[in-house]
């Protein structure tokens, strides 16, 4: 069997470097972006930050109690994808295989390099390519697999690269706190210090069927990560353009009642969708096909945003554009296209963190019982 080499890179601060890029004066400064008002959340913060205790959705009130002195910002999703897709064309025109794992992160397949270049040599040039064309600070992990490398990028920020050779994998995990390693969340974590368990070593050490009997599939999974035991693939990326869906009625129809509850039922519908694939949209497009089956549509820009509740206004909008009283409607659809990697902390720079735990439980609740399950009263 061949060995594997597996590369992660990951944009250091990656929001906070665009902000700098365009305003040098914010260099060596505790950056915080999320929101400008109380209610909203940190999207990214500067290491500055960081030493203050501010982290990834935090509040920012709590965030402005901790760090007076940061300077906050509300953000530019657009603008942070645009900077993302850049480095994601050097790196497609670089690599023989690369999977675009979120809008900073990128794992690039290259088993078989060390014949012809030299693995480490190889990913150190195209890391100065991308600091170079860009003017974005990027790190890099090399390993045989991707969690060995995510934390080996991990342990080389910022903006710096680190290799851990075939074979040192467990060695490299050990000390390490069991918080680096991917799946172990709050909860988890929470739990497994209960047991008593702090460093990596711990859990190698453990068998592996006490954590399946404490966690299930999961604790299989991640004793496996603590071993450096990894032999998930690198998926070849393709970006999704859109997503849609539309509804055709049993009887044509103009009962504007109806008309506004399915177009809701739909939009929840991609939304949740979206946010499933930790996606965001930038354009929204309402369809309406009348009864002698003449089709219209009306599109929009839109903030990136994965949140109904801000699409769903819009939505209405377009439909109210579009539709012509004079006919019966046959059929009506929503499509959203502009597709980028992204998360909803990310995206509701403005919303409180109440509405972004809302959005957290109904959707859990979703892939739980069903996307039909909850809806929005108006809906009905």
């Amino acid at each position: 069997m061949n060995r594997r080499t597996i590369v992660h890179m990951d944009l250091d601060t990656f929001f906070v470097s665009v902000e700098r890029k365009k305003n040098s004066s914010l260099i060596g400064k505790p950056v915080i972006i999320g929101g400008t008002s109380d209610r909203g959340v940190v999207a990214s913060c500067s290491y500055e930050a960081r030493k203050f205790g501010v982290h990834s959705a935090m509040p920012v009130r709590m965030a402005k109690s901790i760090c007076p002195s940061g300077i906050y910002l509300k953000g530019d999703m657009e603008d942070y994808s645009r900077h993302s897709n850049e480095v994601t064309e050097i790196i497609a025109a670089h690599s023989p295989a690369f999977e675009k794992a979120s809008i900073d992160e990128h794992y690039i397949d290259i088993s078989g390099m060390d014949h012809f270049f030299g693995s480490f040599k190889w990913t150190h040039e195209l890391r100065e390519k991308i600091i170079h064309e860009t003017g974005l600070p990027i790190s890099f992990g090399l390993s045989t697999n991707k969690t060995v490398s995510k934390i080996a990028t991990g342990e080389s920020k910022p903006n710096g690269e680190l290799e851990i050779g075939y074979g040192c994998e467990k060695s490299f995990l050990a000390p390490l706190s069991i918080k680096k390693i991917p799946m172990i969340g709050d909860k988890t974590y929470k739990l497994l210090r209960n047991m008593g368990i702090e460093k990596v070593y711990t859990l190698q050490e453990m068998p592996q069927e006490v954590m399946h009997m404490v966690l299930g599939e999961n604790g299989n999974t991640i004793w496996k990560k603590a071993n450096g035991i990894d032999n998930s693939p690198v998926v070849p990326y393709s970006e999704q353009k859109s997503i849609s869906t539309e509804t055709t009625f049993d009887k044509d129809t103009i009962d504007m009642e109806q008309l506004n509850q399915t177009i809701i039922k739909m939009v929840e519908k991609l939304s949740f969708q979206l946010r499933s694939m930790t996606k965001l949209t930038s354009c929204i497009t309402i369809k309406i096909r009348y009864s002698d089956f003449n089709t219209y549509t009306h599109q929009a820009k839109i903030s990136y945003t994965s949140s109904d509740h801000v699409i769903i206004p819009k939505a209405k909008e377009l439909f109210n554009k579009v539709f012509s009283k004079r006919l019966l409607i046959r059929l009506v659809g929503v499509k959203f296209s502009g597709l980028v990697e992204g998360c909803q902390q990310i995206n509701l720079f403005e919303d409180s963190t109440e509405m972004i735990n809302l959005y957290q439980v109904m959707d859990k609740m979703r892939r739980r019982f069903g996307n039909n399950k909850i809806i929005r009263a108006i809906s009905l």
